[in-house]
């Protein structure tokens, strides 16, 4: 399909204008696929994975359809975790200023009062279910004049058990609405969910098929024992590179890993559910920023993270599943950039990663003897090593959110989420 221009895919000037004033110019692949049939009313199924701009996807042609003096709210969009919702609201502010539409990002950690206030007078709602039903419950404002409603990252709200909640929400809103549903994978549960929630629904995928792991990204296996497992992760942050997101089990392993890497002489900021908002965020734009050039989280925190100059995702724990360690891995090798990721592990857990691995048809060369010396690297790379760009103390580091780097290519679009 030849690229069309937004513009070309019906985009109103305003919002074309309010994309190039923030340096955005040409659709990523998702886009192109998506918006027309979004801009034409139609219900959308889309597969397409984080980091592929689906973000403006779905937010360009609501900012488009949503009339600035009708009903509030008129559109929804759900999102499993407050980060995501976050940043979703702030991808889309400027779009939607454009049409003279307000945003409001709803989520637990912060005051109901004032939340509830902003989300009964604006015109698009981002909101992670909890809250969301928390303010329904309180009669903050209600659903019935809902037209636009998108599930966003629909399989992960599924795989955090908030279908009951979802199921709660979508009766809320009314059946004549049109839903836009977008996720990782259509299969199994989501598909069954996805084609109960929508009618005769545009179907597009983009991206790698099923939750497979995505092919920009080197995998490696480290062998470790327990004892050198710490020495092994200093090891690998001390290797060329830019950020990297380490995976932990546990709240509390999280914090204990970032107190014995300082141990070590590596900075290290925790994210995770024990961590008030104002802390995550805090961390977060200092990982972002690159003050500090490794995060520590637990997989449910991390969830919805979207950090251009991730080149390393660490698991200094193995994923719980294979779904796990798609979406762990998934958060480096994004908007056409290569990555890495790497997982430590022992004797314990090497038949149960030398499975996973398998069954992601990833190669692993892990070894079937019971001992193996400490920090044993086994690389099993499935493209090529990332093109790296040495750090001093000091130096900048690529950051920001997947709507800076659409804005700053210069040769091909990079995708936005």
């Amino acid at each position: 399909m030849p690229m069309q221009s937004f513009a070309e895919l019906g985009v109103s000037r305003a919002v074309v204008g309010a994309l190039a004033s923030e340096g955005v110019s040409a659709p990523f692949a998702v886009q192109q696929l998506v918006i027309k049939d979004v801009l034409a009313g139609r219900d959308v199924l889309a597969r397409s994975p984080t980091g592929s701009g689906k973000t403006l996807a779905f937010g360009i042609p609501i900012a488009d359809r949503i009339q600035s003096d009708g009903p509030r709210p008129a559109a929804l969009i759900l999102a499993p975790t407050r980060e995501l919702a976050t940043q979703i609201a702030c991808d889309i502010r400027g779009i939607a200023h454009a049409r003279a539409l307000r945003v409001t990002a709803v989520y637990g950690g912060v005051g109901l009062v004032k939340q509830a206030k902003d989300a009964a007078t604006s015109h698009i709602i981002v909101a992670t279910p909890g809250r969301l039903e928390d303010l329904l419950a309180r009669r903050a404002f209600k659903l019935d004049a809902i037209r636009m409603l998108v599930l966003d990252e629909a399989d992960r709200m599924l795989d955090m058990g908030f279908k009951p909640a979802v199921d709660r929400i979508v009766r809320a809103c009314p059946p004549s609405r049109q839903t836009l549903f977008f996720s990782a994978t259509l299969d199994g549960e989501a598909g069954r969910i996805a084609q109960q929630y929508t009618t005769n629904p545009a179907m597009h995928e983009h991206g790698p098929s099923g939750r497979r792991p995505v092919a920009e990204v080197e995998h490696r296996f480290i062998q470790v024992s327990s004892d050198s497992r710490v020495e092994a992760l200093v090891t690998e942050l001390g290797q060329d590179r830019d950020l990297a997101l380490v995976f932990v089990r546990t709240k509390r392993g999280a914090d204990r890993l970032v107190k014995r890497l300082d141990a070590h002489g590596v900075r290290a900021v925790a994210m995770h559910g024990n961590k008030s908002q104002r802390q995550r965020e805090v961390a977060l734009a200092r990982f972002e920023s690159g003050a500090v050039d490794t995060l520590v989280a637990t997989d449910v925190a991390a969830r919805g993270i979207d950090v251009a100059g991730i080149s390393h995702v660490i698991n200094f724990d193995p994923p719980a599943d294979n779904d796990s360690y798609v979406h762990r891995i998934g958060r480096t090798g994004r908007a056409g950039r290569l990555g890495v990721g790497i997982t430590l592990v022992d004797s314990h857990e090497r038949r149960e990663v030398s499975q996973m691995a398998r069954q992601l048809g990833i190669e692993h060369g892990l070894a079937a003897a019971d001992h193996v010396a400490p920090a044993s690297r086994v690389s099993a790379g499935r493209g090529p090593r990332p093109d790296r760009q040495a750090v001093g103390v000091g130096a900048p580091r690529a950051g920001g959110s997947t709507r800076r780097r659409q804005r700053r290519s210069s040769t091909a679009p990079r995708r936005r989420d």
